[in-house]
């Protein structure tokens, strides 16, 4: 008798196993823009720790736990000089200048 999570698994990889072509590559879109999705964040938010973000989120995807903690790292940082001018107030474009 099969536990819960390997029935659930079985169950998974029927459904898997049961997709058309074009299913799965959806499904294969679908889950890396969800893994690396801090790393999309950190594109716009924070260019600064990019890199850094990029590689953490390799592994964290496996861990809720990091992969929350890189999401938050990836939106609270310092914005791009083009986003600043874009998009940021006064007191971002004077606090990006004090950081230079």
């Amino acid at each position: 008798m099969l536990s819960n999570l390997e029935q659930k698994f079985s169950e998974f990889f029927g459904l898997i196993a049961q997709m058309d072509p074009l299913q799965t590559a959806i499904f294969v879109i679908f889950f890396f823009a969800v893994w690396f999705l801090p790393s999309l964040i950190a594109i716009f938010c924070n260019r600064n720790h990019l890199g850094k973000i990029f590689l953490a989120n390799i592994p964290a995807g496996l861990s809720w736990i990091a992969w929350v903690a890189l999401l938050v790292w990836a939106a609270t940082g310092k914005m791009s000089g083009k986003l600043v001018k874009k998009y940021g107030s006064q007191s971002s474009e004077a606090a990006l200048k004090a950081g230079n």
